[in-house]
């Protein structure tokens, strides 16, 4: 008999996606895997479906992953999307099933980590401390400061050019409620969002940033979600210097976290350098998919 699947819908959409769930179970219902679809709701990505399947290792090979994946791409299609992402790391059997299944690589991804055990801190705090004529960092905790909001929601756009290749992921519009609502949705979850931000200091406006996200219990590993510099602002070292920052102020605040994970676009040249500058290794590599629908 085969599995059954059964969908599923999240009663709390966040603020820019929503869920559905496919799970697939066996005649007893004993959950076999499932298929998580993030439906991207904010203006400039309304087209735009991202896919996670997992499936039970004895249950791998035996049609259930292709039964899940066939219902989350109806799913898609019912809600107009036009394209349907999903991500692997390099050379697992995620990757396999999904180039077998007319999924199209668009992206690769560098992961790295920084050991803060092994982490040349004298050099991390040298590089945080090197004076940069016409800017001065700031930071804080949580939700941006109110006089800082709409400055920093206009700043987002150093993001807009991030290399993705060949992804259809469209345009993330940002505004001041869009970052309150990504700062809240950190802090519903018990983890903690920690800023710096370089600052012109001509008018004071925000040129760019730096993000980490650490576990509420300040514990285990930190993750980087992004760090970006306007365009009339880059070559000046400040991506470099706001990440030393941040990596100086996480290990101050927070002395019980072993690590920080990051992420970057293979193609990715200059963030991969300063990856590199501050002592991130590499762990392992990922590949974006896309399927047209």
């Amino acid at each position: 008999m085969p599995p059954r699947i059964t969908a599923l819908t999240d009663p709390e959409p966040g603020a820019s996606s929503r869920r559905l769930v496919q799970l697939a179970s066996d005649a007893d219902g004993v959950p076999l895997g499932s298929a998580s679809l993030r439906l991207f709701t904010r203006e400039g990505q309304e087209h735009l479906a991202e896919l996670e399947i997992a499936v039970h290792p004895a249950e791998r090979r035996q049609g259930v992953g292709t039964l899940l994946l066939d219902a989350a791409v109806a799913a898609a299609r019912s809600e107009d999307r036009r394209s349907l992402v999903a991500q692997a790391e390099e050379g697992s059997p995620g990757d396999r099933f999904l180039a077998d299944r007319g999924f199209r690589r668009v992206l690769g991804l560098t992961y790295a980590r920084l050991a803060l055990a092994d982490a040349d801190l004298a050099e991390i705090t040298r590089l945080a401390e090197l004076p940069h004529p016409g800017y001065r960092l700031t930071a804080w905790e949580g939700t941006v400061p109110s006089e800082l909001a709409a400055n920093y929601a206009d700043s987002r756009r150093a993001m807009d050019d991030m290399p993705m290749e060949d992804t259809d992921y469209g345009t993330v519009v940002w505004d001041v409620e869009r970052v309150v609502a990504a700062a809240e949705t950190v802090a519903g979850r018990g983890e903690l969002l920690h800023t710096v931000a370089a600052l012109d200091t001509s008018d004071g406006s925000v040129v760019g940033f730096s993000e980490l996200v650490v576990p509420g219990d300040g514990r285990g590993d930190g993750q980087h979600y992004g760090t970006a510099v306007l365009p009339e602002h880059r070559g000046h070292g400040l991506g470099r210097w706001m990440k030393a920052e941040s990596i100086r102020r996480a290990r101050a605040h927070h002395p019980g976290l072993t690590g920080l994970v990051t992420d970057t676009a293979s193609s990715n040249a200059p963030m991969l350098a300063v990856n590199d500058a501050l002592g991130y290794v590499p762990t392992h590599r990922a590949v974006e998919y896309q399927l047209g629908l």
